[in-house]
């Protein structure tokens, strides 16, 4: 029996381990992003911590009104990270906490209806949109690999050697690791990179030293939230992109537990989910989606057990009351957060061509939404100033490569798929009345 919990507790701290450097590199890239003190980053990456584990048990108690009842580890989504940036660096923080309440309400109220929408997110546009997010957020990589954004040692040797020498720690994992270790192996890339940032003198413990032992989480830390208009919009998309995703991680798990799932499952996912997304909004943590690196772990382990999925709920429960262990992680150095980010970020990239590959490519009307879409997103990026003389709210929907590019793969996929679609089956009902006669 003994032998029996210490195994579950093992496959636990696995699952934490594996998900841990994907949750907590989010809050540490947007609080960065927005001046944060080490405090403040502190408390997010605890928060976060907490979140996702009340987001993991809310997913995996099946119930009459929530969750699917699958071992799925729920985490920040890497797709909200540019967004955010975007809505706290003109509207405030406290606009982006409007917009993750308002995007996790309306997760709420569409998730009975949202398996009736999927005809509007096919592979052709989920693949785009996922191929924007990457390749918007390398530039923000590629800045921390040379020290950060305005940092006195931009581009200096020692960055770039950190940097690279935490990226080919990852790749050597990749290459010649197995099992576990290769799991964890952005972890690993981290915590290599740091040390080595120590002998450099660019490592400081102060952060962890002043964070106490325990904290009790808080709503509405960063102060009552704020609600535009334009902010709330672009979370929504993001939350509706992350439902695809999701969905994706649903379908999988249901295949390797093999637990069919029906309509009324998926309703109770995205219903979870969405409640989620709100209370992230209300603790000032973030949106929350399925980690599909958990999923590889369940493939790998081949241990299905939801009892391990609410011993990492728990986990992560305990985790995030303890300022010092967020504390830790914000003592990385940007030089050593940009090189995992890169592999991190191409990943994302990879995974939005992957999903690509599902699609059509001897139908021209493909090949032209992939184009304009990743077009004008990364575009955007390169060229923010293109729309400079828009209204502001406007702007930040212009603004953020992720969503002009998100937004013209949905309507180019209307435009050429859907609407023909449509009148080709009115022409047919019309038809079969003509004959009928």
């Amino acid at each position: 029996m003994k032998s029996n919990k210490a195994k579950m507790t093992v496959l636990a701290i696995q699952h934490v381990l594996a998900m841990y450097a994907g949750a907590v590199i989010v809050p540490i890239i947007v609080g960065s992003s927005l001046g944060m003190n080490s405090k403040q980053l502190t408390y997010l990456v605890s928060v976060d911590i907490f979140m996702s584990g009340i987001a993991t048990l809310l997913q995996v108690w099946k119930n009459r009104f929530f969750g699917i009842g699958l071992p799925i580890v729920l985490g920040c989504t890497f797709t909200a990270v540019g967004p955010m940036i975007a809505i706290g660096k003109q509207f405030g923080v406290s606009a982006i906490y409007g917009a993750i309440i308002a995007s996790g309400l309306f997760v709420i109220i569409i998730s009975k209806f949202f398996s009736k929408l999927a005809r509007f997110f096919p592979p052709v546009v989920t693949g785009s949109v996922v191929t924007i997010i990457g390749v918007t957020l390398i530039p923000v990589a590629m800045n921390d690999m040379a020290g950060g954004q305005g940092s006195k040692d931009f581009g200096s040797i020692s960055n770039i050697a950190l940097s690279f020498g935490t990226l080919l720690v990852i790749v050597l994992l990749q290459r010649f690791a197995k099992g576990f270790i290769r799991s964890i192996s952005i972890l690993i890339g981290l915590a290599f990179g740091t040390v080595a940032a120590a002998f450099f003198g660019k490592v400081s413990f102060a952060p962890v030293a002043e964070a106490s032992w325990v904290h009790i989480v808080q709503p509405f830390y960063f102060g009552m939230p704020s609600f535009e208009w334009s902010s709330t919009i672009t979370m929504i998309l993001v939350a509706l992109v992350s439902l695809v995703e999701s969905s994706g991680v649903y379908f999988a798990l249901s295949d390797i537990t093999k637990k069919p799932v029906n309509e009324n499952d998926l309703t109770r996912g995205y219903r979870a989910e969405g409640l989620a997304v709100m209370l992230g909004g209300i603790f000032n943590s973030f949106p929350y989606t399925a980690f599909s690196q958990n999923v590889g772990l369940v493939q790998l382990s081949g241990v299905k057990s939801k009892s391990i999925m609410y011993l990492v709920g728990t986990f992560l429960l305990v985790f995030g009351t303890i300022p010092k262990l967020g504390a830790l992680t914000t003592i990385i150095p940007s030089s050593v957060l940009g090189g995992a980010m890169i592999a991190m970020f191409g990943m994302v990239i990879a995974s939005g061509i992957k999903m690509l590959s599902k699609v059509d490519f001897t139908k021209n009307e493909n090949l032209f939404i992939i184009a304009c879409s990743v077009g004008i997103g990364l575009g955007v990026t390169v060229a923010p100033d293109i729309f400079k003389d828009l209204p502001s709210n406007l702007q930040l929907l212009t603004q953020s490569g992720i969503v002009a590019g998100s937004f013209t793969a949905i309507l180019l996929n209307i435009f050429f798929h859907i609407v023909p679609s449509k009148a080709k089956a009115e022409a047919k009902v019309k038809e079969a009345g003509t004959q009928a006669f």
